[in-house]
């Protein structure tokens, strides 16, 4: 069994330095644009796109004396990777399924955009394509494979080609396993370092423990599991959202892509970064708590793409409380559900451990008491008291139980592996503990 697992550190350059890693980036990114223009051309002809075609097209770019700043100013490991990534692009483009998929999101339909040719034609840029980068968007990076041919690490000191040298970056732990390829970002103006590694297992890890919890997913309360334990959100977006609308306000009385507005959007994408930065760092935390001290973890499978849909209607069918449910929309994203997930169910299998995803529907409403299911179980946000037996206990802590019961229910042949039974019937038994 191989383990993947990546380590990201910040990176400390210097001057110099700084020089020669934007050039690296910079060429990166010029490269990608370059390429997906060519490509636009391939698909109006409909020539087959793929990762060789496209890698093809990057000698014929540095042949063309226009660009000959990228014999000296790039990496050609790193082009060639940026190529492959937009290959990868074009391929999720084709992909049925990718399409399926965004067709149940039932997103609203934008203005189309078009990229004009150089026969004066236009091709409509349609959703899932590929999209030209720009310096404003504040994110830049390039990948470099064959690490030991390259690059090398010591202690907090990393070595580089093309003349970047020894680096040194913020060893916060220790990188275990072998390292594959390194990624260098740039973020609003902050390098970093990530490095990707595998780990081969002679055998399938063991959880140390043998618990199991089902955990309910909120807005006032992020986490609340069938045990009692609760983690509060964060709320990182909100806490900033002031400030945030401050520099977009100051931001639009500025002229587009003048001095002043390159310096504000700067200040946007910065404080966005420290956003998502804080959300990321305290679900890491609190994933791994949950991870590490319980074998099972039982979670709805939210559709968090519908539960954040704008209520704004249409022109002919206006919506409803359209200003409460943005709100609500926006604390929805802000607590990263969907992060959280996926966060759990990669650490559950590194330590052996099962993550189990479950119908959300009629958690909230059944009785895990007595099992009987009705809208008026939950009498408010926090209170839930069953009509059937009498039950009263906090609605997120029963949901939790619920969860719990739904994810055992899943695993055995009884539950929710069986066909043809209701979605309302459900295992009500609830078991701490995985045999």
């Amino acid at each position: 069994m191989k383990i993947n697992k990546a380590y990201k550190f910040r990176l400390e350059p210097n001057v110099e330095q700084e020089v020669i890693l934007n050039n690296l980036v910079g060429s990166a990114r010029f490269v990608w644009n370059q390429i997906l223009a060519i490509s636009f051309e391939m698909f109006a002809q409909n020539k087959h796109i793929n990762a060789v075609n496209l890698v093809k097209k990057i000698t014929a770019l540095k042949k063309n004396p226009q660009f000959s700043f990228l014999d000296g100013n790039s990496n050609a490991v790193s082009l060639q990777q940026k190529v492959r990534d937009l290959a990868s692009a074009w391929g999720k483009f084709f992909n049925p399924k990718e399409h399926a998929r965004l067709k149940e999101k039932k997103r609203k339909p934008k203005k189309p955009k078009f990229f004009k040719l150089a026969d004066g034609t236009e091709v409509q840029l349609r959703p899932l394509m590929p999209r030209f980068k720009k310096k404003s968007d504040g994110y830049d990076s390039i990948r470099l494979v064959q690490f030991d041919k390259y690059c090398w690490v010591k202690g907090n000191k990393l070595k580089l080609p093309n003349g970047v040298g020894v680096i040194k970056f913020r060893k916060s732990q220790e990188i275990l396993g072998t390292i594959k390829n390194v990624t260098i970002s740039k973020v609003s103006g902050r390098w970093y370092v990530s490095f990707c590694t595998e780990t081969e297992l002679t055998e399938m890890p063991i959880h140390p423990s043998k618990s199991a919890i089902g955990v309910d997913l909120g807005v006032k309360k992020l986490i609340t599991t069938s045990n009692g334990q609760v983690f509060d959100p964060i709320n990182s977006f909100k806490t900033n959202q002031i400030k945030l609308a401050r520099l977009q306000r100051k931001q639009r009385k500025k002229v587009k892509f003048s001095q002043n507005w390159k310096k504000l959007n700067f200040k946007i994408n910065k404080l966005h970064h420290h956003i998502a930065n804080i959300r990321h760092d305290y679900l890491q935390k609190i994933t791994t708590t949950l991870s590490k001290n319980h074998a099972m973890i039982a979670v709805e499978d939210l559709k968090v793409a519908n539960m954040s849909k704008s209520a704004s209607g249409t022109i002919e069918n206006q919506g409803k409380n359209v200003k409460a449910k943005s709100g609500l929309n926006k604390s929805i994203l802000d607590q990263g559900w969907g992060m959280l997930v996926s966060m759990l169910e990669y650490k559950q299998q590194w330590r052996g451990g099962l993550l189990v995803k479950v119908d959300p529907k009629y958690t909230s409403q059944t009785c895990c008491e007595c099992g009987h299911v009705a809208k008026e179980n939950r009498q408010t946000q926090a209170k839930f008291e069953c009509v059937g037996c009498g039950y009263v206990a906090n609605a997120d802590l029963n949901a939790s139980r619920n969860i719990l019961s739904a994810g055992h229910a899943v695993l055995s042949v009884e539950g929710g592996c069986g066909k043809g039974r209701p979605k309302k019937q459900k295992a009500s038994e609830i078991r701490e503990e995985v045999a």
